[in-house]
């Protein structure tokens, strides 16, 4: 039972993570992770080929915050609707203080003007740990399927 729970409790997890970002509630964004974390986008082959090079890297909620300061008030970009589809979760690990879990997502762009378009695949792979009752992210990898990335990776993943 215990492992039924935990993997609604991820997945409940990723799917407000996701909610947060569709919806564009960027200040919601940094309050799923803890104050000392990280968070990548990084190519399939630099992470498979242990190369440190991201696309974006942020090392702290801090540098989260500043993230989104500067999408919200200092970037230029045309108004676009994002959605992400978060499935196979799974739960690699629960032990000791840190849950390591992933999922596959896809994150679909409709640009005001335009069709949908699949913007980026790829998968997570996640640490999680609890603070005040609440699973948080510690650290999260979003390592995306192609060397191809549009230029307008603005936000989050």
């Amino acid at each position: 039972m215990r492992t039924l729970e935990l993997r609604a409790e991820v997945e409940d997890l990723y799917y407000d993570y996701a909610a947060a970002l569709d919806d564009f509630e960027l200040e919601r964004w940094p309050e799923f992770f803890v104050e000392e974390c990280w968070y990548k986008i990084i190519s399939r082959e630099n992470y498979d080929r242990g190369l440190p090079l991201a696309t974006m890297w942020c090392e702290s909620k801090g540098m989260l915050k500043d993230r989104v300061v500067t999408i919200q008030q200092t970037q230029m970009f045309a108004p676009r609707v994002m959605r992400h589809i978060v499935g196979n979760v799974r739960i690699k690990s629960d032990e000791g203080a840190e849950i390591q879990s992933g999922a596959n997502y896809v994150v679909i762009q409709t640009l005001v003007d335009d069709e949908s378009r699949i913007f980026n695949t790829g998968r997570y792979l996640d640490t999680l740990v609890r603070e005040q009752g609440r699973l948080k992210f510690k650290s999260r990898i979003c390592i995306y399927d192609t060397i191809m990335i549009p230029n307008s990776l603005i936000y989050p993943i």
